[in-house]
């Protein structure tokens, strides 16, 4: 009997250790009820993982091309290993240096006055009281997001090029032509407020809703105790939408270093390399352009790592200020 128990408890053991045989976990029980209950809509998000898979991971694979002198003739597994010699090329290349300048100018320029623009519109727009005319101008200031950079670009010659409006306008008066699109001294202004006349309107949509989501009776409890519109804004709206804020704020900063691809190259042989050379299109012409992969290889590694960087740092900063953060 004693035989008997001992293999009877043997046997009851050995079922019980086997993962085979063990009952799944409770995070993938619930897991599984999840995608039976909602699977039409995991369904539904199906294209759109399959499209970051398709095009924002297995790419990451092509980060080795950093660290090779690649030719695309061999591929990766015919081209040479040359360690860290494409940075160390890269850090000694004048015109990266100039790059790298270039770009943080423009990318200080955009989050310091292009960054607030939406703000200060959806706050205006809050405060319009005839619902039909902040429909009116929602409307209007959105419209040039639709449109092409090609097509902005196009029509801010029409007014500022040199056969544009203001250059007819200045030779009727006696001042001579001007061409501001071709100015190389003042084309980062000219690139942020593109950007600003372009995507103002859009970004308040975000802003404009996280507004709306504050209740009313603050308002109106500030109104009743003698606040005035200005100290309404600064002590209910701003606090209200500050975690938006921070929040576009983290992912801009984590963007710091994409300042407009197509804006930049389409207006670049108006102004020059050496005004309008960023760090995207610098990977462009040496690296696709020029067939030097391994260097513009490296310079995009260097650009992510970078953002990368910078949105732990910036999410850091922000949870230790009290905000929620990203992550």
């Amino acid at each position: 009997m004693d035989r008997e128990a001992a293999v009877t408890h043997r046997e009851a053991t050995s079922i019980r250790s086997d993962p085979r045989s063990s009952p799944p976990s409770g995070r993938m029980r619930r897991l599984g009820q999840a995608l039976r209950q909602h699977k039409v809509i995991y369904f539904l998000l199906l294209p759109g993982m399959l499209y970051f898979l398709a095009f924002h991971y297995l790419p990451l694979g092509g980060i080795s091309i950093a660290f090779m002198d690649y030719s695309p003739f061999l591929g990766l597994s015919g081209s040479t290993w040359s360690g860290l010699d494409n940075f160390a090329r890269l850090f000694d290349d004048p015109e990266f240096v100039s790059t790298v300048r270039n770009t943080l100018i423009i990318s200080f320029l955009q989050i310091a006055f292009a960054f607030p623009a939406p703000i200060l519109l959806a706050l205006l727009l809050n405060s319009l009281l005839n619902e039909r005319v902040k429909r009116m101008v929602q409307t209007v200031v959105y419209l040039p997001h639709f449109l092409s950079w090609v097509i902005v670009i196009a029509v801010w010659l029409q007014v500022l090029g040199g056969a544009g409006a203001l250059a007819d306008l200045f030779q009727q008066l006696g001042l001579g032509g001007v061409n501001v699109m071709a100015n190389a001294e003042t084309f980062k202004i000219l690139l942020t407020s593109q950007v600003i006349w372009k995507d103002v309107g859009w970004g308040t949509i975000i802003f404009f809703a996280a507004i709306s989501s504050i209740p009313t009776e603050l308002y109106e409890s500030a109104a009743v105790d003698g606040a005035g519109s200005l100290r309404r804004i600064w002590h209910i709206t701003l606090p209200g939408i500050l975690p938006v804020i921070v929040l576009l704020l983290i992912l801009k900063l984590g963007d710091v270093l994409s300042v407009g691809f197509e804006q930049i190259l389409l207006q670049q042989p108006s102004v020059g390399a050496e005004a309008a050379q960023v760090l995207d299109t610098f990977v462009y012409f040496r690296g696709v352009l020029g067939g030097d992969w391994g260097i513009g290889a490296a310079a995009g590694l260097l650009k992510g790592a970078i953002g990368t960087l910078m949105i732990v740092a910036a999410n850091r900063i922000a949870r230790r200020a009290g905000s929620e953060g990203l992550f």
